[in-house]
């Protein structure tokens, strides 16, 4: 199976390319096989993936840039496969969601490309290639495509993320003058025991930090966000929140706590902090919120802040047992999947109600559940998903988080755990305000969901209820990686 990643990331850049001479009428179509493709070959990165192995795996090496260490570095361990996987899931979601022409359908190709790239590059110069490449898409199809907001809103993301970006490289630049590498696996092992000293490991960290923090968001660099998924078009939402937005947490993961351990460590209490904000204030932002689409991008902050709160409080405290380590890194991976499936499927019921009311406030709507039923039974399950209901997918990865967090960081996770209860809150307002009551009279005439979105509802519901149930085939994946890296945080 060798070049099978190179395979999987070339492929949507070849179905941009087709898209550039095909019929406008054919786009979506090719676009959707070109997905079905890629799917495939994430399929078989899968198969022949070898889950009790450690390390990386399909390793590709090739020299690229010698004279600087730069090489053409790919694998996959469970984390980075877990995120092929969920991108290969949530793009053919985006497309069947979302129409579009031959330029959009091109932009979205472009952006999975770049995604691949990022969960598989073991390089910071190619991982950083990728990262950035994804920056140029996301922001014309929110400029170009996006709702009457569009403009400042395309302008906000980019700078924040731009600007991020080069914190970022001058952080990693200054790490090579002093290491003379950008292998991230090298790289890791020499964070163990330092890998700068005195003020330049401060000012590399707080570079990385900040690239990250804009990317994820975690607040107080959340601001773009709200905007970005309220102007964009519900298909670059869904993507958006399902994918992109774990950019962020997998450069903790990969880039930030490997090579940081001692700063993460002193900084501690404020990284936790700035994580219970994002999970508490993000959550009340969700409430004070009559638009749709911004209460679930505001939701959206606030699942993230769970991931990171798990993150920083295995790294920040020392000693942990092994078993609260593992149990946390769990349910971060989980939560991370679980989180793009669910986001996704809220914006695109939203984006439902939009295409069939003409507006998403929640005082537009009332009674649907007269009307519309089906829409509102399928609803109320991904709200339940994202509420964290036992049962469905989103209990599992939440209660992990919280189980390893509050032995190692009780008052904190304490405190986040306010973001449930005003979660449960905002979810149920919604449903009021939607579902129940008398019918409204502009919504008198609204259809229930048709045929094509019951193909796409159905399935994806039933993987909610799935990896409720019975979540052991996905943790099959990971469970190796896992304790290799609680290992390596200790």
């Amino acid at each position: 199976m060798a070049h099978l990643i190179t395979a999987l990331i070339l492929l949507p850049i070849a179905g941009a390319l087709v898209l550039c001479v095909v019929r406008q009428s054919h786009a979506r179509g090719i676009a959707f096989a070109f997905n079905a493709l890629s799917a495939a070959l994430a399929i078989a990165l899968w198969r022949n993936f070898d889950t009790a192995a450690p390390g990386l795996q399909m390793v590709e090496r090739h020299n690229w840039i010698p004279a600087i260490g730069a090489e053409y570095l790919l694998g996959v361990d469970g984390l980075s496969l877990l995120l092929v996987l969920l991108t290969s899931l949530l793009f053919p979601f985006a497309f069947l969601a979302q129409r579009g022409g031959r330029g959009f359908c091109a932009l979205m190709l472009l952006m999975q490309s770049a995604l691949y790239g990022t969960f598989t590059a073991q390089n910071f110069l190619l991982w950083f290639l990728f990262y950035e490449m994804s920056l140029v898409p996301a922001f014309l199809l929110i400029k170009i495509w996006g709702g009457e907001k569009r403009d400042g809103a395309a302008t906000k993301f980019f700078v924040y993320t731009f600007l991020g970006s080069v914190a970022m490289l001058l952080s990693f630049l200054a790490i090579y003058f002093v290491r003379g590498t950008f292998d991230l696996a090298a790289l890791a092992t020499l964070g163990k025991t330092g890998i700068l000293t005195g003020n330049m490991a401060w000012l590399a960290f707080a570079g990385i930090f900040l690239g990250l923090a804009v990317k994820v968001p975690l607040f107080p660099f959340h601001t773009w966000l709200p905007d970005a998924y309220e102007s964009a078009p519900v298909g670059v939402s869904m993507v958006l929140t399902g994918v992109l937005s774990k950019m962020g947490v997998y450069g903790f993961i990969r880039l930030l706590l490997p090579l940081f351990p001692h700063e993460i460590q002193i900084l501690g209490p404020w990284l936790l902090g700035l994580a219970v904000c994002s999970i508490v204030f993000a959550s009340l932002a969700a409430w004070a919120q009559s638009d749709l689409k911004r209460m679930v991008a505001y939701l959206s902050i606030n699942h993230l802040g769970y991931c990171l709160l798990g993150l920083f409080a295995i790294a920040a405290s020392s000693p942990s047992a092994l078993i609260d380590r593992q149990a946390v890194l769990s349910g971060v991976f989980i939560q991370i999947f679980n989180h793009g499936v669910t986001a996704a499927a809220l914006f695109y019921f939203v984006g439902l109600l939009e295409e069939r009311r003409g507006l998403r406030g929640l005082n537009d709507f009332g009674g649907l559940m007269q009307r519309t039923p089906l829409l509102c039974g399928w609803m109320s399950v991904a709200m339940f998903s994202s509420l964290g209901l036992p049962g469905l997918n989103g209990f599992i990865g939440e209660f992990l988080i919280f189980k390893g967090s509050f032995a190692v960081a009780a008052t904190f996770t304490a405190v986040a755990a306010l973001g449930l209860l005003v979660t449960a809150i905002v979810f149920l307002r919604a449903m009021q305000a939607l579902f129940t009551g008398p019918l409204a009279e502009s919504c008198g005439a609204l259809p229930d969901l048709y045929l094509r979105e019951k193909c796409i509802i159905v399935p994806v519901t039933m993987l909610m209820f799935a990896l409720g149930i019975a979540p052991q085939f996905v943790f099959n994946l990971f469970n190796t990686t896992v304790v290799q890296m609680a290992r390596l945080f200790a």
